[in-house]
């Protein structure tokens, strides 16, 4: 027999302070939203990212 698929979401990161998605994840569906500090290009520095499913 075949085991099941893991369900997986695409998610993205977008920029709190110029709403711009920058990354894109894979991830296990379920769980907290995620809030990371990543680097944005635009500002040139490190600014917190949340998550948005699209």
């Amino acid at each position: 027999m075949a085991k099941g698929k893991k369900k997986v979401e695409v998610i993205h990161l977008v920029c709190e302070e110029t709403g711009d998605h920058n990354y894109t994840l894979r991830r296990k569906t379920g769980g907290e939203k995620l809030k990371l500090k990543k680097y944005s290009p635009r500002l040139r520095k490190h600014t917190l990212h949340l998550e948005k499913k699209k």
